[in-house]
């Protein structure tokens, strides 16, 4: 028999399930009182109901949704709607220049700081394995010129494209000494300034009518031996424009080599641009007797045309947003306004896109401790809104220097109005120059870091911003003057650890002259020289 059977009255036995077991109020098993059950609140009964309901009638799941929706239609009748919550869009990052207020919160902390240790502690990396030095082969054979030399071709002197933007007519000659060039290259390429006139004959006297051989940017040597060769040999006179960036940088050592000696030996500026440009370089040096005649050169790229083009915006509001557009036409006619084009100026900004201002170059040499008695010459060129933009520059380095300060209107007047010329004035002070601070990438920067890498040992002394980095500290003007110092100090010491870098294949020969243009002196090499008669 189960256990658990009862007897009915009526005898019958019928299965039933056990009762709970009960206990009398205040007494447990064991015969010991336990504190008796506190009475159920109202709000207690209430929800035990509904959720055994819940639980007993599942279906009611279904419901649950427009449950939910009667109670909020219910709350919001209770809600005024005079009123309106206000949202508020935030701001994209990078999309408001906040660099002036920056330098307005850190300017007290950074006149009153006398730790600065200038120019005499910026390259502090260490020559690993010995310096470097220039080793053009000359007796090598092997730009333009690099190709010429291979296809045993003669080169004629090459005309500049007449730029929409620099609107400047300078030949070769006007800009660099062109039988310097001619002689250095004379053993290994013969160089001509103009065609005989029995080849012109050939094409009445109109070089449009000479096949222009239509070259793809970064094309191997191998090309033009395949396909520029036979087609040279068939007319005998060929052209190849545009030039620029059509061969690879990884050539064979012997187009190297007079890659190299073409542009790091035989090219130099012509004689009026020379002396010119010594003089200022003179003049920086007598006014940085403070530091030893050592000066720090700027490449500010914060001209019109190139605030402009970046399509960044800064504070200068509608007149800065009018001058913008009517550059863009004028310089892009239509780039800028093609539909479906979107500009995210922010984006740009925090990509490090955006031409550094002026003030966000003082800001930053100051903070990578340069006092206030350095000079610096500014290469550039007119200014965006100059007279606003300068100021704050000028109250962070007031020894600044430019073409225009450093001579007179009359020493100026035969450079003024060719771009090209001025340019070359501006990187030959650049060139002897302790230190040179490139802010936006180009030409101009590239071909000098090269150049000095050629001339200093393999390095190139060039403070090269991180301006992701930077878009991110300026964006920042709570920033303290300590923090903000140390970023700086950090992208200081990069840049010098970057100074000696070796050419990887595809590389420019023309920013990384090691080891192509260059051989390493190391110590065996130094007391070999030292000890030599």
């Amino acid at each position: 028999m189960n256990a658990f059977n009862r007897v009915s009255s009526g005898g019958l036995a019928s299965p039933s399930p056990p009762r709970s077991p009960r206990f009398r109020p205040g007494r447990a098993r064991s015969g010991r009182l336990q504190p008796a059950p506190q009475p159920r609140t109202l709000a207690q009964r209430i929800t035990w109901a509904l959720l055994s309901v819940v639980l007993r009638r599942q279906g009611l799941f279904l419901f649950a949704p427009l449950i939910y929706i009667a109670g909020m239609l219910f709350y919001m009748g209770t809600v005024s709607f005079d009123i309106v919550p206000e949202v508020r869009s935030r701001l994209s990052p990078g999309s408001v220049y906040r660099s002036p207020e920056l330098y307005q919160n850190l300017r007290p902390y950074m006149d009153s700081d006398n730790s600065s240790d200038g120019l005499e502690t910026v390259w502090r990396h260490p020559y690993k394995g010995g310096e470097w030095r220039p080793c053009v082969n000359k007796s090598l054979q092997g730009n333009a010129v690099a190709v010429a030399g291979y296809l045993n071709a003669t080169l004629v002197i090459p005309n500049f494209h007449y730029h929409s933007i620099w609107r400047d007519p300078s030949k070769f000659k006007d800009i660099y000494d062109e039988d310097y060039f001619v002689n250095t290259l004379k053993n290994e390429v013969r160089v001509v300034s103009k065609l005989p006139q029995f080849m012109m004959e050939r094409f009445g006297h109109n070089m449009s009518n000479v096949f222009n051989f239509k070259i793809k940017a970064w094309s191997p040597i191998k090309y033009y031996k395949d396909m520029v060769l036979p087609k040279l040999q068939e007319d005998r006179l060929i052209r190849i424009s545009p030039f620029a960036n059509r061969l690879s940088f990884d050539a064979p050592p012997a187009v190297q080599h007079l890659r190299c000696l073409a542009n790091y030996e035989a090219l130099r500026f012509s004689e009026p641009i020379e002396t010119f440009a010594e003089t200022l370089v003179s003049r920086m040096k007598e006014h940085s007797v403070i530091n030893n005649g050592k000066y720090i050169a700027v490449h500010l790229r914060f001209e019109e045309d190139m605030v402009a083009f970046s399509c960044c915006i800064f504070d200068g509001g509608d007149e800065e947003k009018s001058d913008m557009d009517e550059a863009r036409e004028r310089g892009w006619r239509g780039k800028f306004t093609k539909p479906g084009r979107i500009i995210r100026p922010g984006a740009i900004r925090m990509n490090g896109k955006c031409p550094l201002t002026p003030l966000e170059v003082g800001l930053m040499l100051r903070g990578m401790g340069f006092g206030n008695n350095t000079s610096i010459y500014l290469a550039s060129g007119k200014i965006y809104k100059s007279e606003k933009n300068m100021v704050p520059l000028l109250e962070m380095f007031p020894l600044l220097q430019t073409k225009e300060t450093l001579a007179s209107a009359e020493e100026l007047a035969p450079f003024k109005n060719y771009s090209s010329r001025m340019a070359a004035i501006d990187y030959t002070v650049c060139l002897h120059s302790e230190v040179f601070v490139t802010t936006q990438g180009g030409n101009f920067p590239h071909f000098l870091m090269g150049h000095r890498r050629y001339l200093y040992g393999g390095h190139s002394k060039t403070i090269r911003p991180d301006k992701r980095k930077l878009a991110i500290l300026f964006g920042n003007p709570k920033m303290g003057w300590k923090t903000f110092k140390r970023h700086m100090l950090g992208m200081r010491s990069h840049s010098d650890a970057k100074g000696i870098e070796i050419k990887r294949p595809n590389d420019s020969i023309y920013m990384f002259p090691c080891p192509d243009c260059m051989c390493r002196l190391n110590k065996s090499e130094d007391v070999r020289s030292s000890s030599a008669p």
